[in-house]
């Protein structure tokens, strides 16, 4: 199974964060993809990134302006319902690409 670290982001850093992790963990299973995520508030976001820890950042908070070193993808619309399809299907862009620099 394909492994990934990912740092999700909201204001607090605790439960809309959660529920993306836990969601993106169970859609991602199905993709044999295992997710380990990290919960975050967005001021701690670029600090976090620069460690090398994780392969992306989702959000459904703006992230502040800064050299992020890993790809950052907006998970409102995976929270909401309305955007699911395209969030997914950017998730797996990004697995792709990272995948073809290993």
């Amino acid at each position: 199974m394909r492994k990934f670290n990912v740092l999700s982001v909201c204001g607090s850093g605790t439960v809309t964060s959660s529920m993306i992790a836990e969601k993106l963990k169970e859609a991602m299973e199905e993709q044999g993809i295992k997710i380990t995520a990290t919960e975050a508030k967005p001021t701690e976001a670029l600090q976090l990134s620069e460690g090398g820890n994780y392969d992306f950042i989702t959000h459904t908070s703006p992230l502040p302006k800064g050299n992020y070193p890993v790809p950052t993808i907006d998970a409102v619309g995976f929270l909401t319902g309305f955007g699911e399809d395209e969030f997914l299907e950017e998730v797996m862009r990004v697995i792709k690409e990272i995948e073809s620099k290993s």
